[in-house]
């Protein structure tokens, strides 16, 4: 029997899933071994597998939590603390959506949708910070351009 994700894709037997070295991880991701121990160690990645001899060993889905960090620290900013709390809400999430699927009373459902509305708009919030911040440095570099062309326009007035 073949085992199918949410999105209906096959997964691979456990023992047929491959598992990567700390090595091969820093470099496909582009981040260091340190950072990586560390991400684990402030619990910003779950703890890894370890082999018999006591290495880390990541599998596909902890690279592609890797990446969603770097995308959230480097394409927008975010601190790890707001990564953190952008993760943890996804991962709650996900367990909201298995719980809503097994829920057979609408109340029930109606709850686990509050709970799952609540989490986005933590996120939204989050993001809506973020944004915040980008305009205010936007409209601070804007005025300054015009500050500069005004400068450069009195300047030319003055030959």
């Amino acid at each position: 029997m073949v085992a199918v994700n949410e999105e209906g894709q096959q997964v691979p037997p456990a023992e047929e899933t491959p598992l990567y070295t700390i090595e091969q991880v820093a470099t496909r991701t582009g981040l260091t071994k340190r950072t990586l121990r560390y991400y684990e160690e402030i619990n910003l990645l779950p703890p890894t597998g370890r082999t018999e001899g006591n290495y880390r060993r990541y599998s596909e889905s902890d690279i592609q939590h890797l990446e969603r960090i770097k995308e959230l620290r480097n394409l927008l900013g975010f601190s790890l603390s707001d990564i953190r709390q952008l993760l943890e809400a996804e991962d709650e999430r996900d367990l909201i959506k298995l719980a809503y699927r097994q829920e057979t009373d609408a109340e029930g459902k109606i709850a686990q949708l509050d709970r799952a509305d609540e989490l986005i708009r933590e996120q939204l919030s989050l993001v809506e910070q973020k944004i915040q911040g980008l305009e205010q440095m936007r409209s601070s570099l804007l005025a300054k351009l015009e500050h500069h062309q005004k400068r450069k326009n009195e300047l030319k007035n003055r030959e």
